[in-house]
């Protein structure tokens, strides 16, 4: 024993020990792992779109993705097996990206902010879906599930969670830092990086993949989290600056250590309630969202 009252030999008992690796840990990766991917697409996401406003979840991969975690609840299917919550969530991801990318080919509009808006509205087409399983749900303990599974939240996470996602996300993240450059470029425009000689279209696309791949990954464990791939690039890009190259690897570690430390103040803040850690960056978020929205328009205006 020191001076300060701190035992240098620490001993931990074998259920302190399976709590620190069997649940804390765990839950603090696949946050970890969550806020890095929702934080390095926001980047790519806002640099594609050249619109700081843009977070992944605008081109419907969010919704699509919670409208499969909320058919699994809702039909049983999470009731059969663990790795059926995720993997419908992830399945609604892609196919909401394909019919989004389909319609907006089919519309021969080659503007991104088309995109943008049928995202817009394909989010609130599966928010219309979602509403009538809600109103169908059959039991107290099925809406619940639904209700807690869209706030968003990393309560009995498992190491399980961790390697469904740790893939697809570190492999994402790593191709999605090679393209700094390209997103620089597109920045001054499409008519400059055209002659830049990138081909703007497989970019763009490629760029959409990568990022519905991680969202829809990160999503699929944890819920429906927002506004961690807006404040966080925006943060970052007021010390940082512009360069995707910078911004890119950044983004990782500082929407790993945001989403960390909202959960820790979601457990926290109404001890022993715990709030969902959604709840918690939306009431962080959302303020920044509209101080953003209002310096924005007042950009304009002048």
């Amino acid at each position: 024993m020191n001076k300060i009252h701190i035992p240098i030999q620490a001993t931990y008992s074998e259920q302190a020990w399976t709590v620190i690796t069997e649940v804390r840990l765990p839950r603090v990766l696949v946050a970890a792992l969550v806020g890095g991917a929702l934080s390095i697409c926001g980047v790519a996401m806002q640099g594609l779109f050249r619109n700081p406003l843009v977070e992944p979840g605008f081109i419907g991969v969010s919704s699509g993705a919670a409208l499969g975690a909320v058919c699994a609840i809702f039909f049983g299917w999470s009731a059969v097996s663990p790795w059926f919550l995720p993997s419908a969530a992830f399945v609604g991801a892609i196919v909401s990206l394909g019919v989004t990318l389909l319609v907006w080919k089919v519309s021969r509009k080659n503007s991104v902010v088309i995109l943008l808006l049928l995202g817009i509205g394909m989010n609130a087409f599966f928010s219309a879906f979602m509403n009538v399983i809600i109103a169908a749900s059959r039991n107290e303990q099925e809406l619940r599930s639904i209700v807690y599974w869209l706030q968003g939240g990393l309560e009995a996470r498992t190491w399980e969670h961790v390697w469904i996602i740790v893939f697809p996300i570190v492999a994402g993240a790593v191709v999605l830092m090679i393209f700094g450059r390209e997103l620089n470029v597109l920045l001054l425009g499409e008519e400059h990086a055209k002659t830049s000689g990138i081909n703007i279209r497989l970019t763009r696309n490629f760029i959409l993949l990568l990022t519905a791949l991680m969202t829809g990954s990160a999503v699929a464990v944890s819920g429906v989290i927002g506004f961690v791939g807006l404040v966080v690039p925006h943060m970052l890009r007021l010390v940082l600056g512009p360069d995707h190259q910078l911004l890119l690897p950044a983004s990782v570690f500082g929407g790993a250590i945001f989403l960390i430390l909202a959960d820790l103040v979601s457990r926290m803040l109404l001890e022993p309630i715990t709030l969902q850690v959604g709840v918690v960056c939306s009431i962080i978020g959302a303020p920044i969202f509209i101080f953003l929205l209002l310096r924005s328009n007042q950009g304009v205006s002048a």
